[in-house]
């Protein structure tokens, strides 16, 4: 063959490899999930809801839910009410939904890198566990990172299953959880008032130590953590049915990718606004009625919880499809722009949340612990989130990762990321 002839073969061969790589790039491009920015608003919004309820827990020794502040004024009261019976309860399990959601695309990360999913998933809930036993011992003892780091081991068991499969898992488990809980609700019945009433008394009376620890010195406020921990610890298994449900939830929805585009789900989105709403609201108001004693008395109070707990999955679902629906709007859409940002470093934000409370609230700055009434309490808390979304917008415009996402994603990879790596995937969860 003469050499021209040989020369146009390569040439040929070249380009046609060439062509093969730039179609095998395109293709790998697609097979990467993009990063949906309703679903980070949608991390944003959960950060307000999570907020409020968190700023009136870290405030006082009696949260949302608990004995009665004989010193509250009535707006204090109804102020906590509207919290207790739009957000608590919902927006952790927004969280939880989102949790399972993107488990699924840092699957599809570590199959376009190439690299076990296992083992990235592995050093992940083990970067969750340390975050979470820091925040609890340091900053807050709701703390939510340590069970979704426990919870996230059975996430990773789970996570070759079908979708069809993750969604019966998610409704038994949930259907075990509520009906476990609805009957302690229905048990404390048979404990009378005086005897519920005599149980909060000999809890309100540790209420003063508790307190004195709050605004005493560093030392205190760590001890204090360190001994409302167990009482945190309990309440894992008593809420963890509920995160484990949203988890696989949120895992069916993103092996179907339902998320991806929410335009051919309108309708059913608008069904379930409806029907989330016509369950959860009463079971939320039912809560919030019967939070403190109530009406009905000290032994409703569990009941009311609990049903408040079983109820609360389905106001969250109305909440999310409420805002992907509101975000197809033009309004929603400029809405979705502002609450992306703090949605790309919610790990961050919600760190960050705790550590400016704490600094407000104890020892470690300026100790108003039980000195601030709820209306003061949430009008801060939604001054400080107006200024976390500022301030995420400015650091999302020039940075990939929040601080904490950016150190995680290190451990998960067990190296440091590149500025350009795996730059689609979301990584607060």
């Amino acid at each position: 063959m003469p050499a021209t002839a040989e020369h146009a073969d390569a040439g040929r061969a070249d380009a046609g490899r060439a062509d093969a790589d730039r179609a095998d790039a395109e293709h790998a491009d697609t097979d990467r999930p993009a990063r949906i920015p309703e679903v980070d608003a949608l991390r944003g919004f959960a950060l307000l809801g999570i907020l409020l309820v968190n700023a009136l827990m870290m405030a006082g020794p009696y949260g949302t839910g608990g004995p009665l502040d004989p010193d509250a004024s009535s707006l204090d009261r109804s102020v906590e009410g509207v919290v207790q019976a739009l957000a608590v309860g919902k927006f952790y399990l927004m969280f939880s939904f989102l949790f399972g959601y993107s488990f699924t695309l840092q699957q599809a990360s570590a199959a376009h890198a190439g690299a076990s999913a296992a083992p990235r998933m592995l050093r992940r809930s083990l970067g969750l566990l340390v975050l979470g036993v820091l925040h609890a011992v340091l900053l807050y003892t709701g703390d939510i990172l340590m069970t979704y780091a426990l919870l996230g081991l059975i996430l990773i068991a789970a996570r070759n299953c079908s979708p069809r499969t993750a969604l019966r898992a998610a409704r038994i488990v949930y259907g075990c959880a509520s009906a476990f809980l609805l009957l302690l609700g229905l048990a404390s019945l048979l404990v009378s008032d005086a005897e519920t009433a005599r149980a909060d008394k000999e809890l309100t009376a540790g209420f003063a130590a508790m307190v004195a620890d709050y605004r005493g010195d560093a030392a205190s406020v760590v001890r204090a953590n360190l001994g409302q921990l167990p009482d945190a610890l309990l309440a894992v298994p008593l809420m963890g049915g509920f995160v484990l449900a949203a988890f696989l939830t949120g895992l069916y929805c993103g092996k179907r990718r339902l998320l991806a585009d929410t335009g051919r789900h309108v309708a059913r989105m608008r069904r379930i606004c409806v029907l989330g709403t016509a369950v959860g609201l009463p079971g939320s108001l039912f809560m919030a009625a019967t939070a403190a004693g109530g009406a009905l008395g000290p032994r409703w109070t569990l009941l009311g919880s609990v049903v408040g707990m079983v109820t609360a999955p389905a106001l969250t679902a109305a909440y999310v499809c409420g805002m992907f629906l509101f975000m197809k709007t033009a309004r929603g859409a400029r809405t979705a722009v502002l609450l992306a940002p703090a949605g790309r470093m919610a790990l961050t934000n919600y760190l960050s949340q705790s550590l400016v409370m704490a600094l407000a609230f104890t020892a470690y700055g300026l100790a108003l612990y039980d000195r601030l009434g709820a209306t003061a309490v949430v009008l801060g808390a939604l001054a400080l989130y107006g200024s976390q979304l500022a301030l995420s917008k400015h650091l999302m415009s020039r940075y990939r990762y929040g601080l904490v996402e950016w150190l995680l994603r290190a451990v998960t990879l067990a190296r440091l990321p590149r500025s350009r790596d795996e730059h689609h995937i979301p990584v607060a969860s």
